[in-house]
Parts: C-alpha cells; structure tokens; sequence
C-alpha cells in the first residue's frame, strides 16, 4: 500500500445500503490483519453521511494477503496467467465444440463490481451464445423484481434514501434493518425520537432486534403476507381511504385485485385467524396504514424469499397504489437490497431472464438493438436457466463447463450438498475469487485469483439506485487481476477480440452507458446517458449520483413516477389480483418449520468477516433458536447441541432458547461454511422450491425434524495456523465450530468417539504433543490436555473431557504471542488455563470497544438503565450504533426480570 494514501473515497462491499467509506494511513501503526489502514464513514454521502456499521468499521482488519488466492491453478498445480487464460478458453471452446453453446454456464454475484458483470453478461450473450448466465442475487432480489416490473414495467425502486426523514409510519416487512441494514435503521430511529406521532410496525415471524424499536410488532403465521396485505387492501376500501382520483387516472386493474382480496380477506377478524394474531394488533396496523399518508414499506428477504415471493411483493404495491402514495416524498414501497450491486448487476442483465440494460427477451425489436450495439456473433434469443434451474442443469450433466465469480454456491444454494454433488461431476468448474479455500473454490477444475475490496476499481448501485464508485486502496496481491481483465483475456484468447479491448473499467463503464441510452426513447427507465462521455479522468471523480441521468436530469433523479407515468404498454401502473395460497401442513417426520437468516456480524459466507476476530464473538457458533415450550418438549437446556434433519441432509447446532420464536418454529443463521463448522451450511436443509415467477428459492421455509447430539467428550483446541480443509475433514461425523482470535485459532469440539482414542484423533491430525496430562476416575479417562511448544512458542492446546468448563481464552489467546513462562506452561495444562479470576466468555455485544453481555448485564444492575448511561459508562453503542437495539433489549429484559421478582 502507498505511503502516502489519503483520503480515498471509497464504498463499502457489504449491504445494499451502499455507505460511503473513507480510507486514510492509520494515525497509530498496523492493524491486527497488517494494514496500515484507517476508515471511517464518508460524511458526505448520502447513502450514510458518515454512519458505518460495526461490519464495515472492521473493514481495514480484512485488508492483507493471508488466506488469498495469489496465482492460478489449473487441475492442482500452480501456473502462470497465459497458461491459466488459455485453459479456461480452450475448455470452453471444447465444450462449445461438443456440446453447443448452452452446454457452458455462468453464475455471478452482487459482489462484482457493475463493469465485471458487464463484461461476462456480454460475453456470454453476445459472443459466446449462451443465456445462461445468472446470479447469486436470483437468491435474494428476483421476486422484487419481478413483482415492480408486474407494477410498473420495469424493475425500479421508486423512492429513495430521503424518504425516511419525510415519513412518519415505517412498516418493516420480513426485515431486521437493525441488523442487516442498520446504517438506515439508525435514520428510521432518529425520525421516530425527533416525531413523537412517528411509528415503526415490524412484520415478521419473530421478534428481530428491529423490534426493540417497534410500536407494534405483528407476528404473523410464516407465509401469510399477501393475506395480511390483502386484507388491508379490503380494508382502505371499507373505510373509504383509496384515492380513487389516483387510481382512475394512473393504474389498471383495480376492480380484480380488490375483488380477489375481499373473497379471501374481506373481514378483519377473518385476516387475525389466516395469520394467527390477535385481532386488535391487525386493527391497529390497519388503522395506522389508513390514516398515515406518510408510510414507507420497506421490505427485504423475508418478503422475496418465498414461493409466492413475487405475489408478497405486489400485494404490498396494491396497497400503496391504493392510496396513491408512490412517486411523492415520504412514501412508497421500498426494496432493500442485500448486496452492495445486486442493482448493478440487474442493469447490465446478470440474470437469466435479462439479456442487458434492462432490455429482455419479450421484445425482438429491442433484443436487435443489444446485438447491434454489440455487434454480437452469437445473440441469445430466449432466457436461460435461472440459478436453481442451472444446478439442476448441471447435476444433469446438461451443463459441461461454468465460470463462478465471487460467490459460494455450496453454501448458499438450496439444497447445498445436491448442488456439492453436481459440481463435483462437472467436468469443467471455473471459479474467480479471491480466498484460498472456500466450499466452492475446493471443487474448481481452474482457480482465477481475483482482486478484492480495496483493490478493484469500478462502480456500484445502491437499494435507491444511487451508482457510486469503488476505488483501489491496495495493489494487487500477488497475481490477482481484476474480474473484468480475466474475463476479457479469455475472451480475446477465443477470438473475440473486437469486443473486449478495454483499457480500464472507465471504458467498460463508459459503454455501459451508452448501451443504457441507445434507442432509448423514454420506455426504457434505466438511462444513464449523461455518463456516456465521461472522459477516464471524470469517471475517477464521479461522484454519487441516482439514475436516470439523463441530459433533462443531469443531476439524477431521486424519485420516479411523480407523474403518475409509468413504464407499463398503457404507461398506467398495475394492480394485481392475488390470492393467498394454501399453507403447507407440517408432517409427523418433520414437525418443526425452520427459518434462516443474517446475523449482525457477519456477510455471506464469512470468507471476509468470519477472520475478523471482533465480528466473530458476537455470535460465534452456529446455533439454533426456539421457543421454551418446544426445548422443554425436547428436554434441552440452553448450550446443547441438537441435529436438526431432513431428506436433504443434516446439521449440528446449539440450542438457544428464546420466545422470540413461535412456538414450533425455528430460525438459524445462514453464514456457515464448511472452513468454520463441521455441519452447519444452513441451504443443505432448503428444498429448491422456487416462486414459479421470478424463480427464486424459498430460503426462509422448510421442514425438519429434532433430536440432541450426544458426544462422550468435548474439547476446545487454539492452533498457531486454521486446520487444514482435510484436517477439518476429520470432524465431519463430530461438531466442530471454528473461531478466530486476535493471535490464533480456536475450535470447539464435541466428539462422539470415546476419550480414550483421542491420541488416535493427534495423529490424524498430525498433532505431536511435546506435553500432555490426563486425569481418570475409576479407570475411565475424564480428561486430557496436551500442547505442542516449539522454540518456546506455543503451536496448539488441547483441552478435552467429559465435561468441560469456561476457559479464559483472552489469556490463552495471549500466549501465542511471547515465550511461554513456566508458570504459563502449568496453568495451560492443570485444567485452569488463565489468571484464575472470573472468566468472562459471554456474547460480544459491543464490537467496537470490546464489551461482552455479562459486564452490561452488570451495570444495568446497577442503575445504567438506559443505552445512554451504559454508553457513558462502557462505552458500548457510543461508535456505529450497531449494537443499540442490544442493549435495548438487555435493559428491557433487566427491567422484566426486576418486576417478576417483586411480583413472586
């Protein structure tokens, strides 16, 4: 990194949010990962005006070369790029040559900057000739988009940012802003502090940390959201709050869509049964929306992934088109984006079912403009598989040959261990990312080391369609090369040359423009015309700016459909009729529903944030959540381990209690990889249902059965170095969870085999003792500790038994970094392991300044009954505010638990 690095401008690669970043030279040395970097949120853009959340605030921590990809390999072995470039495009020409174009895949990811997505969208659309190219957002955005282009006719977002300081009612629908987008929630409570009549009503089947903020939380039987929102639609009508000047002048289809709402919802209390709540929280919600003009309904996964994701959506446009309230500041129906260019990769058409610039494939007028501004060879004429589709595409073997980018399908996908299986039988798996080993990486045939955060160059677009840029803090590592430059090498090494001679991401951003605005007459919403002359050096400068930008709208547009046109054939939005479909009964074999979702701390997959030792002692192992009733039902206790199982695989878990929960449901988080835990890659339980619309799976419901994990013995191991994929492919039967400290690596164990053959297990491992001690009670082995220490330094501790107790790893974690005294080598090994004070192991609450639940709990004991007195007195919540809804929470939970002792 330079020296002399200053100020960069930056934004940050996580939600859809899209903060502004601002990275300088550290005032005070390196940080823990090597970088010599400081960052902080950008106070002038406006997607945070200098807010960051506790996840991007760590960003300099992921900054550094350990762990990356640094140089290709091909079929096991290290090579050079002219090697690896003419690999990748000779299998894809073999395949091509056999099979025909639609025998080759691609799969892409919000992840990749807008430029990296155009360039593979054009290559495989216009040159290469096969449709099917897809993305990971299909997992997250694809029912949103469906569902605007039902409405409007084209997949936007009609307001923005600035609305929430304009509204007053705030309807959350399936999403924790507090957690997943929590730069915006902190705007939401900041308008709810500053309007005493502002309310925030949060849908949504358990109560999220978001709910800490909330007047009123509905928490609704899973999968009856268009019941919900019909019955509203059936409502504003009784009560006489349509604005029918509105509806007569700008949209089609009331009449059905009223009709088919009251013949399913056309009473209240018949709504309150549908969705399992009380009847005066649905009147409540109803009365507010109704009286209310200045409501925003901002909704996210809980909404999209479903099997009648695209309907949940409408349903929620009905209601606002209603009311006329879209297009008008302070209101409207909003998308939150999960990734930071889920947007960006929809504009330059990342999905199967798009060929580019928001032009598809229901118009062969306008699908002959792409391959003539192209000058396409090979132009696609008919959609591709959508990514389900294209697992299943594969596991046929249908599909020979796919390139994956920055994305972990084994992960991610619906029933991840078919999606495994497919992989593994393909005979050509290229992947592009920028970690040595990832589930998917693993599998590859190629191996493409690509550039990261703080090394690529190029653009991102927000949830309100705000395109700002991604500038290189770092240069490259290794051989790392931007996604653009190797997709572009291969082209030209299969003879595409004349397409893919760019010079930098400024002239790939530059075409992209010009395609946006080519024989685009007004029916076409995404048009960024007025970018299509920017000069490389303008292009660097380019600051945020919300499409369409047009020469009528140089500046951009925050809102859309002010007019009351839209891009509809009749330029009138449309209502959609829509029923609530029947609920899925629960079977004998699998009894419980589960959920799944994101936790505060980390993204995705955790390649990025799961190193980072702060973010991972929030929640730091994966765990199961469900209500009391169902663990005594099971007779479990808080911290044990269960397997949750159906037809499609099995994970091991610890239980958590909580009645945010309904009762025989239960959620888990969706980040495990197979490089962090033994069995707790959470889409191996979700069947590949998809909304039949916009083809997205429905990653939020699925069925499976209970039973407790006995192991004989349970351990917690710290290495100097991360196992190894095939020494953590030991633990495969076991549970094992892994979590990095500041200075080592930690895991826990829970092992089914006996004790007595844990020498067996070190040598498997490759783990030679140099001490060891055990302790036995009636002949029966209850114990075993054992470390390796070479040169005075500690390699690995091993602390294993019957039963094990808290350990204070901060101490342990120490002595990976000095000579270990004598006094140290003895307490590692009597069953101490630390100074012998109170251990303090609990959650991470504040990850800013380091401080856990047990020390807040503490203080709140002692009069700190507000986040305000804590914030003084710990610190906690006092930095990105990430951590507020938390200690809400905990002062809530005190106060209640104060009053029932006063009451018993």
């Amino acid at each position: 990194m330079s020296d002399t690095l200053s100020n960069i401008l930056t934004t940050c690669p996580y939600c859809g949010v899209g903060c502004g970043v601002r990275a300088s030279n550290a005032e005070q040395g390196p940080t823990a990962q090597g970088a010599h970097l400081r960052i902080r949120g950008d106070d002038a853009h406006p997607a945070n005006f200098g807010r960051l959340c506790v996840k991007g605030s760590a960003l300099g921590q992921t900054l550094g070369t350990s762990g990356r990809l640094l140089q290709p390999e091909v079929n096991g072995a290290d090579c050079d790029w002219p090697t690896a470039i003419r690999a990748v495009a000779e299998g894809l020409q073999q395949t091509i040559a056999e099979h025909g174009p639609g025998a080759v895949a691609m799969y892409l990811s919000g992840q990749l900057l807008t430029e990296d997505y155009y360039v593979a969208n054009k290559l495989m659309k216009g040159f290469i000739g096969s449709a099917h190219v897809d993305t990971n957002s299909r997992l997250c955005m694809a029912s949103t988009v469906t569902g605007h282009k039902r409405a409007f006719g084209a997949d936007v977002v009609p307001g923005c940012y600035d609305d929430i300081e304009q509204a007053s009612l705030f309807v959350l629908v399936g999403a924790n802003m507090a957690w997943n987008h929590p730069v915006l929630f902190q705007r939401i409570q900041a308008v709810l502090q500053a309007k005493p009549d502002a309310k925030l009503v949060v849908i949504d089947p358990r109560r999220s940390a978001s709910c800490e903020a909330a007047h009123l939380h509905l928490k609704l039987r899973p999968g009856t959201d268009v019941l919900l929102f019909n019955g509203l639609l059936s409502f504003l009508a009784q009560q006489g709050k349509l604005d029918q000047r509105f509806i007569n002048l700008h949209t089609e289809g009331f009449a059905d869509a009223l009709a088919s709402a009251q013949l399913q919802a056309a009473t209240v209390e018949q709504v309150a049964i549908g969705c399992d709540l009380p009847l005066e929280q649905v009147l409540q919600f109803y009365r507010c929306f109704a009286d209310e003009t200045f409501s925003l309904t901002l909704f996210s996964q809980g909404v999209n992934q479903a099997i009648d994701g695209t309907d949940k959506v409408n349903a929620i446009i009905n209601c606002h088109l209603a009311t006329g309230r879209i297009g008008k500041p302070g209101c409207g129906p909003f998308s939150l984006t999960g990734q930071p260019n889920a947007m960006g990769g929809r504009e330059v058409g990342g999905l199967a079912n798009q060929l580019a610039a928001h032009i598809d494939y229901s118009n062969p007028a306008q699908q002959a403009l792409v391959g003539e501004f192209w000058q396409a060879p090979n132009l696609v004429a008919t959609p591709g598989y959508k990514a389900v589709e294209l697992f299943q595409a594969i596991e046929r073997g249908e599909i020979k040959a796919v390139w994956i980018m920055a994305t972990n399908p084994l992960v991610s996908m619906p029933q991840a261990d078919k999606v495994k299986a497919a992989l593994a039988k393909c005979p050509l798996v290229i992947v592009s990312d920028i970690y040595q080993h990832t589930d998917t990486l693993d599998v590859a045939s190629i191996k493409l080391p690509a550039l990261g955060w703080g090394e690529k160059d190029g653009t991102v677009t927000n949830s309100e369609r705000r395109i700002s840029r991604q500038r290189a803090l770092c240069p490259p590592p290794g051989q790392a090369k931007a996604d653009w430059q190797i997709i572009c090498e291969v082209a030209r090494a299969m003879g595409f040359s004349q397409g893919f001679n760019f010079a930098n991401a400024a002239e790939i951003f530059a075409e992209h423009a010009a395609l946006s605005a080519y024989q685009n007459n007004g029916e076409r919403a995404f048009n960024i015309s007025a970018l299509a002359q920017l000069s490389a050096e303008q292009y660097q400068q380019l600051a945020p700016i919300q499409w369409p930008v047009t020469d009528s709208n140089p500046q951009g547009m925050a809102r859309l459909f002010a007019d009351g046109r839209f891009f509809t054939a009749s330029g009138r939005a449309q209502f959609i009729a829509l029923r609530q479909r029947g609920l899925t009964q629960a079977t004998p074999a699998t009894p419980l529903w589960l959920n799944s979702g994101r936790l505060r701390d980390q993204w995705h997959s955790m390649t990025r944030t799961g190193e980072v030792a702060s973010l991972m002692q929030h929640r730091p192992e994966p765990f199961v959540s469900l209500h009391p009733a169902d663990a005594a039902l099971y007779g479990l206790s808080e911290g044990e381990l269960v397997q949750l199982s159906n037809a499609s695989g099995c994970l091991l878990l610890r239980v958590e209690i909580s009645d945010n929960q309904r009762p025989s449901e239960l959620f888990i988080p969706m980040h495990w990889s197979a490089q962090f835990a033994s069995q707790a890659r959470a889409d191996v339980l979700f069947a590949a249902d998809t909304d039949p619309i916009s083809g997205q799976p429905a990653l939020k419901l699925s069925q499976v059965a209970l039973k407790r994990f006995v192991a004989n013995w349970q351990a917690l191991l710290f290495t100097r170095q991360p196992l190894t994929p095939e020494q953590l492919q030991l633990f495969s039967p076991h549970y094992l969870a892994r979590v990095p400290l500041s200075d080592c690596q930690s895991y826990r164990l829970a092992v089914t085999t006996s004790l007595a053959e844990i020498s067996l297990l070190l040598q498997q491992l490759q783990l030679a003792p140099t001490l060891h001690c055990n302790d036995s009670q009636h002949g029966e082995l209850t114990s075993y500790r054992a470390a390796a220490i070479r040169d005075n330094q500690l390699q690995w501790l091993l602390l294993a038994g019957t039963a094990l107790t808290d350990t204070d790893q901060v101490w342990l974690n120490q002595q990976f970094t000095a000579p270990l005294s004598l006094d140290s080598r003895r307490r590692m090994l009597s069953g101490r392991a630390g100074q012998g004070g109170p251990v303090d192991n609990s959650a991470l609450i504040c990850s800013c300044f380091n401080v856990r639940s047990k020390a807040i709990c503490q203080a709140i004991k002692k009069g700190a009954d507000s986040t305000a007195k804590l914030g003084k007195q710990l610190q906690c919540g006092t930095n990105c505010g990430s951590c507020l809804p938390e200690l809400t929470a905990l002062i809530a939970q005190q106060k209640s638990k104060e009053l029932s002792d006063v009451t018993h």
